[in-house]
């Protein structure tokens, strides 16, 4: 099994920073796509950005593009979102997931393709 704690949010004024972290713990080797996605009250689940472990590729939501950055510490096993230039638009629950027993991902911003998801921290963005 695969445990994933995200950490890193907080509150933060429009046009600032932040960096979340998601550990993972247990069997990872069957891990091929991680990502992130966030909830808002009052809105479905989004993908915002997603990273191929074994492959330099990532992916992003339009809405996020040239302001987020995905990315994985292989030493400590930890993906982490560095998130820029924040918007209050940006406020919401992130959480970070990953797809495990080597499942082909077709669509790695689709809530679908993970198996294992993390607790959420939220990150709220003011004006």
């Amino acid at each position: 099994q695969v445990q994933l704690v995200e950490s890193g949010g907080g509150s933060v004024q429009a046009g600032g920073s932040l960096r979340l972290s998601c550990t993972t713990f247990g069997y990872t080797d069957s891990i091929t796509h991680m990502a992130w996605f966030r909830q808002a009250p009052g809105k479905e689940r989004e993908g915002v950005a997603a990273i191929n472990i074994r492959h330099p590729w990532t992916t992003y939501a339009d809405s996020v593009k040239g302001r987020f950055t995905i990315s994985r510490d292989n030493t400590k096993v930890t993906m982490y979102v560095q998130m820029n230039s924040l918007k209050p638009e940006d406020t919401a629950m992130y959480y970070c997931a990953a797809n495990g027993d080597f499942s082909v991902v077709y669509n790695a911003l689709k809530e679908g393709e993970y198996r294992y998801w993390g607790q959420g921290t939220q990150v709220t963005v003011s004006s």
